[in-house]
């Protein structure tokens, strides 16, 4: 997963389970022409606006919560961008398996190159003649 996806995953997800404790707010999400890719505009915007590089998570979700809750808002204009979001991965037991049979698939195909390699025999140039020398 690319980091600005991460980005929009990890606010996603923080947005829903907000939204799964208070009611208020879940109504909030469901507000017509609010979307999270909007949401992230909005934040690296402000961000940008703002001149900083960087942020704690809370000022993130700040931010996310405020760009929901206001009806008129100006997200700013689109930003080409990567961000890295500084959070610990929790993949499922199936991911982990999917990660180990694509590492063990990428070490066969590795493998399988060299012993190809390997085989495949030297050719001599039939043009350089070769001198041998005798004591």
């Amino acid at each position: 997963m690319k980091g600005t996806d991460q980005f929009k995953q990890t606010i996603q997800n923080y947005l829903n389970q907000l939204g799964e404790t208070n009611s208020l707010f879940a109504k909030t999400l469901l507000k017509e022409g609010k979307n999270i890719d909007d949401c992230c505009t909005f934040i690296l915007n402000t961000m940008m606006k703002n001149e900083v590089s960087g942020a704690t998570d809370e000022e993130v979700y700040k931010l996310a919560v405020h760009y929901y809750d206001e009806d008129e808002i100006d997200i700013g204009g689109e930003i080409n961008c990567h961000v890295i979001v500084n959070h610990k991965v929790e993949l499922t037991a199936e991911e982990i398996e999917e990660e180990k049979q694509n590492a063990r698939d990428l070490i066969f195909e590795e493998e399988k190159a060299k012993m190809i390699k390997k085989k495949t025999p030297k050719t001599k140039k039939e043009d350089s003649p070769t001198v041998q020398t005798l004591f």
